[in-house]
């Protein structure tokens, strides 16, 4: 391929690992559309230019892996998921890394925002590549969050995070080095039962 855009080549962490307690079970296997709502994160990342796409689970990964044995990605565990998000960010980018030595950049996303596709992705990459920022993070509710892109200059970062809080504040205290996105339509993640009937809702 001769487009530009093809040079750039970024792979895709998706955040799985939490334990659910809000929801009451597993919301990485809530129905959506007919599927799984981890599986539908995984599709939008598939149907993208992200290569390679990297799960990583924790607490309920063996009630998990086993919808996810036909797709084609990375599955990692996280025994420390407990320790909070952070542990998983390094997990997923330190498996990136271990991949693919020839990576421009990582994009991490959660599991559980059920507007979230392909053409977010695309969003966040084309402001990358029109901005030239090092950090290109999604905008709602009143800050940058993920899904977000990083530069692989930030990889170190990354990978020696703690904390529940993740990435967090690499995105919120450094503004002139993060092109912000809005996209109000992922403020809407499944944490509660509350939640989940309210998108059934709308659905309907």
């Amino acid at each position: 391929m001769n487009e530009p855009a093809a040079a750039f080549r970024f792979g895709l962490v998706i955040l799985a690992a939490g334990e659910s307690a809000r929801m009451g079970s597993p919301k990485q296997l809530l129905p959506l559309d007919g599927q799984p709502l981890l599986v539908h994160t995984i599709e939008a990342a598939l149907a993208s230019a992200a290569w390679p796409i990297v799960v990583v689970l924790g607490a309920h990964a063996e009630k998990i892996k086993p919808v996810l044995a036909r797709l084609p990605v990375l599955i990692v565990e996280n025994p420390t998921w407990s320790e909070g998000m952070a542990s998983s960010l390094r997990l997923g980018v330190a498996t990136l890394q271990q991949f693919s030595r020839q990576l421009d950049a990582a994009l991490v996303a959660l599991c559980d925002q059920p507007a979230f596709s392909a053409d977010t992705i695309a969003h966040l990459v084309a402001a990358q590549r029109a901005t030239r920022r090092s950090i290109v993070a999604a905008r709602y509710a009143g800050r940058n969050a993920a899904p977000a892109l990083f530069l692989r200059e930030h990889f170190p970062v990354l990978t020696a995070l703690t904390g529940e809080s993740g990435a967090r504040t690499l995105l919120n205290d450094s503004p002139e080095r993060v092109a912000a996105i809005d996209l109000p339509a992922l403020a809407l993640d499944l944490d509660t039962p509350a939640d989940y009937a309210a998108l059934k809702k709308a659905k309907n």
